[in-house]
């Protein structure tokens, strides 16, 4: 379908641009969203199809707001990326409370605000499309993703569930999961935080990783402007999937934890399976 109404948070860098334009450039009319929206207008230009609005994801009243005046100019909201947000690196223990807490306000509960101020709009209309973009590590556990990970994995399970809450209303939903695509994520002080806290246990291996992290910045195999064509082509979708594996990466990944998680119910399968209440 042609002439949809696009909104796209995070849409001021990074992959959120590149999908930006591949739904500019498919027709399609964009909400496009980020704290400021200066730098969406920079990273994206002029067009009678683009609203630019600043939104801070964390904000429910922000979010309520945007949703209104994405209707006010356009009369509709066809399809929702969720996309903004970051990267709390580190071990657990030296990843602060708040450090942690913080990653799941703009990874987790970020979404879910703008989600629920749009979905009235999605359910008057009896159409829609949520596609929600998680990551790699929202399906497989990694090293120095404690928080990042969590935050990614609550977003799967949210997805995995909200589905059948918005189906009967001709909703669908999404989840993305990306691999390494060049975008700024690891980019120091715009996406990536490094941990508050030092632990002397955990000293060398902090300091190697965050300089192999560094190290791929910009070295990413990913292609950000082929996600955004890809996701376009899939929300043009009669029936769009309802979770896209993103990258060569990611599909060997998910194929491996498919394996160990057949594994793992095969180790056990005679205990797991001896747990009902005898009758006698």
């Amino acid at each position: 379908m042609s002439n949809n109404v696009w909104f796209i948070t995070g849409a001021a860098r990074g992959m959120g641009v590149d999908l930006a334009k591949a739904a500019l450039g498919a027709g399609h009319r964009v909400v496009a969203t980020a704290r400021d929206a200066a730098k969406v207008t920079q990273s994206l230009g002029e067009h009678e199809n683009l609203l630019a609005l600043s939104l801070d994801v964390t904000d429910a009243a922000a979010a309520r707001s945007a949703a209104e005046a994405a209707v006010e100019r356009f009369g509709s909201i066809d399809v929702l990326v969720n996309n903004a947000g970051n990267f709390y690196a580190g071990y657990f223990e030296e990843i602060s409370d708040a450090q942690f807490r913080a990653q799941m306000e703009t990874n987790f509960f970020g979404p879910l605000n703008v989600t629920r101020a749009i979905l009235p709009v999605m359910r008057a209309q009896r159409s829609g499309h949520v596609i929600t973009i998680t990551s790699a590590a929202g399906i497989i556990g990694q090293e120095f993703c404690a928080a990042y990970a969590a935050s990614k994995f609550a977003l799967e399970g949210w997805m995995e569930s909200l589905r059948y809450d918005v189906e009967p209303f001709g909703i669908h939903t999404t989840i993305v999961e990306p691999g390494f695509f060049r975008t700024e994520l690891l980019v120091e002080g715009a996406s990536s935080i490094w941990p508050e806290l030092s632990i002397e246990d955990y000293a060398p291996r902090t300091e190697q990783t965050i300089a192999a992290w560094k190290s791929m910045n910009g070295q990413q195999g990913g292609d950000p402007a082929k996600l955004g064509a890809a996701l376009v082509t899939l929300a043009g979708l009669t029936t769009p999937p309802l979770r896209f594996v993103a990258g060569a990466d990611v599909v060997a990944g998910v194929e491996q934890k498919a394996q160990l998680l057949l594994d793992q119910v095969q180790a056990h399968r005679e205990l797991s399976s001896s747990m009902d209440i005898d009758h006698a």
